[in-house]
């Protein structure tokens, strides 16, 4: 769970004050920062990935001051069996209408080479991506109507299981199913990422090998230095990287077993997962949105909410809880890919790995993989 999933109550009470930190111009802590291509493998422009969101002049600004890139962000339902196709529509609808409203500063990305010129052009790039395939049905027969909105990131299983597999949470880790198996197929041949973050282990396992092409985990940690069941273990690991793959390391609870996920934290699961897959295979997917979150009374009651309710509906996985929240407070700025550049400086990584944990191996992950 991200501030991406987010209801309308949480989201409300989360919502970005004026006080925030906006402000474009100051020199980025990391000096190559500016250069740099800039990828979140799994984020929110805003506060929310809804139909009733709306971008003002305070998310435009915070876009403009993160300097990322390119952002894979979430269009469709997540966590549920029923609607999961009408809202999704209306989801894409509305931020087809967003990027029509702020052609400055958005840029509809459905190729891997569209990286570079999001990059020149200074605006923020989004490829729509889905994190579970309810909304697909009971066969492949919606893909091509999907692909022509421009999805081209699909998460096969969203926790729970689904029509294409199992996922993290489902004690029988029966892995892919044949449905799963014609999925990866055809989203290999329509160039579309494979992404298999939330899956079981047998998911994850049997999604890599029966891909063509290199395949992603956008938002996830390391079950080695936390073991949780939103975390993959070394084995997965090392087979993604194998076969060409990249893992994005997210700033959610689950990178650590107890207490307020914090930077720290972040650097711990990046540095590990570069011992594990190599410099070439590892990324950032933070899982929340650019904005800074506002810490109210009103936000704590709210999420605290949230959790419970996730609880009830079965789609909570080990990790969440009410004491802490969705991102790390030392990096609760638009900035934060920054601040995780600068962090990994001062522990001695070199320029260049940095760069490629920042976007250059997602950059070259999308162009191999997401190619119409």
């Amino acid at each position: 769970m991200g501030l991406a999933m987010l209801p309308a109550t949480l989201r409300a009470a989360a919502a970005a004050t004026p006080g925030r930190e906006a402000t474009p111009a100051d020199a980025p802590a990391w000096s190559p920062y500016r250069n740099a291509i800039v990828i979140d493998s799994c984020g929110s422009p805003g506060s929310s990935d809804d139909s009733t969101n709306t971008l003002d002049v305070a998310q435009l600004a915070d876009i403009r001051a993160s300097g990322l890139t390119l952002m894979n962000f979430t269009v469709g339902a997540v966590g549920s069996y029923t609607n999961d196709y009408e809202q999704t529509v209306q989801n894409i609808a509305h931020w087809d209408r967003e990027f029509a409203a702020h052609p400055e500063a958005l840029m509809k990305v459905t190729s891997g080479a569209q990286v570079d010129e999001a990059k020149r052009s200074g605006r923020l790039g989004i490829i729509y991506g889905f994190q579970d395939t309810t909304m697909y049905g009971e066969n492949l027969d919606r893909f091509d109507e999907f692909h022509d909105f421009g999805v081209r990131i699909v998460q096969l299983t969203y926790n729970r299981r689904n029509l294409m597999g199992d996922g993290c949470l489902e004690p029988g880790n029966a892995g892919l199913s044949k449905l799963g198996r014609d999925m990866v197929a055809m989203m290999n041949a329509r160039g579309t990422l494979v992404d298999l973050s939330h899956c079981g282990q047998r998911t994850t396992h049997e999604g890599i090998e029966a891909s063509t092409k290199p395949v992603a985990i956008t938002h996830s940690g390391c079950a080695a230095v936390a073991d949780m069941p939103r975390n993959k273990r070394d084995e997965e690991l090392r087979l993604l990287a194998d076969r060409g793959g990249v893992v994005g390391i997210y700033c959610m609870p689950y990178l650590r077993t107890s207490g307020q996920v914090m930077a720290e934290d972040v650097i711990r699961h990046i540095e590990y997962a570069v011992k594990v897959c190599g410099e070439d295979h590892v990324g950032i997917g933070t899982d929340g949105g650019i904005p800074a979150v506002e810490v109210t009374p009103e936000f704590k009651k709210a999420f605290a909410a949230e959790v419970a309710d996730r609880q009830k509906r079965g789609i909570s996985a080990p990790g969440e809880r009410a004491d802490s929240y969705t991102f790390a407070p030392d990096l609760n700025t638009p900035r934060r890919f920054d601040r995780i550049a600068m962090l990994l400086s001062q522990r001695g990584h070199s320029d260049a790995r940095i760069e490629k944990i920042l976007g250059g191996n997602f950059a070259r992950l999308f162009r191999e993989a997401i190619t119409t």
